[in-house]
Formats: structure tokens, C-alpha cells, sequence
């Protein structure tokens, strides 16, 4: 993979990873529009990587507080705020964790497809426009229960079909439960922590044992890119989202998917 492609890339991964747009169906439509080869394993160890210190920098308060949050758990002091987002977080990493377990190598090679990726683009677009329409925003994250966790944990199952949005959707259903814009939101990418760092764990193990040489400059760069814009694509978000809603990024997606139909298939 060349410089210019890599930098490309990396900067779509990282704008894409945390908008409700969908990263597969950007990571497939740029490198068709410049007839670019698969960009490899090593590129996607090294964005996801990069996308988990953005998370980690943006919320290193949050992240301090579910620390306390877990010594809270470990000593019985079960009730706190701190201790239920624990908790839910736990909860809410479960069912993708399942689903990635038994179907990702499935998913990885049967769904990897622009028609599945339009469909999943334009059908959970529609939906995300019609639930922020309609869905009231009465409740806080921390009005966040097991229950609810553990849905929005299904979300998450969910986008590993390609297209879905991670992001898009965990936020769809925290909306659906009534959960407000911003709230929702920071539950989403706090949830992606621990998906985010097990996959990306996964991926250095199936580099390492892998026998493809590794440019380490390269990734290296990939990582700092994806890093920094992931940054700047959370802070635009959860500044946005209050005044703006999830329909231009809806829109955005049903305007992708037709482009994907054009240009890709």
C-alpha cells in the first residue's frame, strides 16, 4: 500500500469510525474510486488502534471515573454511578463479543459486499431519521439500566454486518429508549472501548503469526492519523449532535449508498 493511500485512509477510518456513517461503506467506496487494492490487515490494526487513543484521549475523565467505578464494583460498593456504568458497559460489550466470536469469520466472508453494504447503509439511515424524529430524549446516561445496556449491547451485535454504523446504530437504540442525543452518543463510544480493544488485540495476534511483512514506519503513521482526526470527528460530534440531530448524517448515508450503486456496482 503506497503513502498516499495510506494517509487516505487513514483519515477516512478516522472520521468514519465515530460519525454514524459507516467506515466499512467509506473503506469500500475510496479505494474503488482511485482502483486501489485491499488495504490489508496491518492498515486495519493500525486505525483501529489509532480510533482507541482517540477515545481513550477524549475520554480520559470518564475513563478515570469507570476505573473508580470498577474498584467501586470489586469492593461491593455496587450502587454507585460509577459502578452501574461498569456495569453496563459490561453488559452492553457482551452481545457483540458472542456474535463476534462465532459469526465474524462468517460475516468477514459473506457479507463483505457493496449490495449488503447499501442495504444496511440506507435501511438503518432511514431508521435512525424516523427514531430521533419520534423518540423522546426524557432520560440521562445515567437513567441507564442492565436492561437497557444489554439492547444497546445488541446494536452493537449488529454492526458487524457491514454498513450497519457502529456508532449509527448503538445510537438509534439508545434514542429509541428515550435517551437524549448527546447522552446516547457518549454511551456509544464509551461502549466501544472494550469491542474496539478486544478486536484490535485480535488483529496484532493474526499480524504477529502472520507471515506478510509489516512496514512498521507506515503504521506507525497510520495510527498518529487516525488518531488525530478520530479526535476531532468525536469532538465535532458531541458538540453537534444536540443542535444538528442524526438526519443529515441519515441523509448523508442514503446519499453514500446511491454513490456505492454508481460507482461500485
Amino acid at each position: 500500500m503506497g503513502i498516499t493511500q495510506l494517509i487516505v485512509l487513514a483519515i477516512v477510518q478516522g472520521l468514519t469510525e465515530f460519525l454514524p456513517v459507516s467506515s466499512s461503506g467509506h473503506l469500500i467506496l475510496v479505494p474503488s474510486l482511485f482502483g486501489w487494492t485491499d488495504q490489508g490487515l496491518a492498515f486495519d490494526v493500525a486505525v483501529h488502534f489509532g480510533s482507541l487513543i482517540a477515545v481513550f484521549i477524549f475520554f480520559r475523565e470518564d475513563i478515570y471515573y469507570l476505573l473508580k467505578g470498577l474498584q467501586d464494583v470489586l469492593t461491593g460498593r455496587v450502587s454507585s454511578f460509577n459502578a452501574r456504568m461498569v456495569w453496563n458497559l459490561s453488559v452492553g460489550t457482551i452481545p457483540a463479543g458472542i456474535v463476534g466470536l462465532l459469526f465474524a469469520a462468517w460475516i468477514a466472508a459473506n457479507l463483505r459486499d457493496p449490495l449488503v453494504v447499501v442495504i444496511t447503509l440506507a435501511a438503518y439511515g432511514i431508521l435512525m431519521a424516523i427514531v430521533d424524529r419520534y423518540a423522546s430524549a426524557q432520560r440521562s446516561i445515567a437513567d441507564i439500566r442492565i436492561r437497557d445496556a444489554l439492547l444497546i449491547g445488541c446494536g452493537q451485535a449488529l454492526a458487524l454486518i457491514p454498513g450497519t454504523s457502529r456508532s449509527g446504530i448503538t445510537i438509534t437504540v439508545g434514542r429509541f429508549l428515550g435517551i437524549a442525543r448527546r447522552d446516547a452518543a457518549k454511551f456509544s463510544f464509551l461502549l466501544s472501548l472494550p469491542i474496539v480493544l478486544m478486536a484490535t488485540l485480535l488483529e496484532v495476534v493474526l499480524l504477529v503469526t502472520g507471515d506478510s511483512p509489516v512496514d512498521w514506519s507506515n503504521l506507525v503513521l497510520g495510527i498518529c492519523i487516525s488518531a488525530l482526526v478520530g479526535y476531532v470527528s468525536i469532538a465535532f460530534f458531541m458538540r453537534m449532535v444536540n443542535v444538528i440531530g442524526l438526519l443529515p448524517f441519515a441523509i448523508y448515508r442514503l446519499v453514500l449508498a446511491t454513490v456505492i450503486i454508481y460507482v461500485v456496482l
